[in-house]
């Protein structure tokens, strides 16, 4: 164990920055953690399966204080998350080119984080979205959810900055939306990756993985309950969202 340890160092300090920085705005961090692993040599199976564990461990303790200090609207919450579940399910039993793969998820992160920044409406903490739209809800939380089970990730990187664009609730909400997106996706993701014959986890590694993103998640939400104003929410995730998106360009396309 501690040659693992000591051969994968740099690995476990990624990952727990990672967790430190994506639990602090509501994220868990699966994109990252595939990107950072995608430099370890592990089969690609596992990979997918690894992020989506780091992603659960991670946003677990972020969905109990966030219903705790109840952040989450259930009505407008439920109809993202009801169909995202079996549609993330069968995304994970997909099977998908890692290097297509990888191409895809940078660019779609690039102009998330771009249209994130340049974006002048930044709601407040005193102002609620009342409006719901239980179709649009429906649809967004379908599509983001078919796309994380097949590509292994919890989803909230794509429906965070949705949501933001679209004014749909305030920050601090839509991050506490944003980590039940992932919690339950990354579950249903996880369960239809199970299903297919080839899956595997390598599980020595993951287990300190599993360790240290639990260390990290609970340091993160506790910095963003402390320290972070909703204007600092949304440009921490644009920055975190471009960092990881340029990141995987420069690996698969560039």
């Amino acid at each position: 164990m501690i040659e693992l340890f000591i051969d994968h160092h740099l690995v476990i300090l990624l990952f727990f920055i990672v967790s430190i920085l994506y639990s602090s705005v509501g994220f868990g961090g699966g994109s990252s953690y595939l990107a950072i692993l995608a430099l370890t040599g592990i089969v690609f199976t596992q990979i997918r399966a690894t992020a989506l564990l780091c992603n659960i461990i991670v946003v677990t303790s972020n969905v109990y204080l966030f219903i705790k200090r109840k952040e989450i609207d259930w009505k407008k919450t439920i109809p993202l998350v009801l169909i995202s579940i079996p549609l993330a399910f069968l995304g994970g039993k997909l099977k998908i080119s890692q290097h297509l793969f990888f191409i895809l998820l940078g660019f779609t992160l690039v102009f998330a984080a771009i249209t994130m920044w340049i974006s002048k409406k930044i709601i407040s903490t005193d102002e609620h979205q009342t409006k719901t739209n239980s179709t649009k809800n429906v649809a967004f939380g379908g599509f983001i959810g078919f796309i994380s089970g097949m590509v292994g990730i919890g989803g909230g990187i794509f429906l965070a900055p949705l949501l933001h664009l679209t004014n749909w609730d305030t920050p601090k909400k839509i991050a506490a939306t944003a980590s039940l997106f992932i919690l339950v996706n990354s579950i249903a993701g996880l369960v239809g990756q199970y299903s297919n014959p080839d899956f595997s986890i390598e599980w020595n590694l993951t287990s300190i993985l599993l360790i240290t993103v639990l260390i990290g998640g609970q340091i993160g939400i506790r910095i963003s309950n402390n320290c972070f104003t909703p204007i600092q929410l949304k440009k921490a995730t644009a920055i975190l969202i471009a960092f990881v998106g340029i990141r995987i360009l420069m690996k698969y396309f560039f």
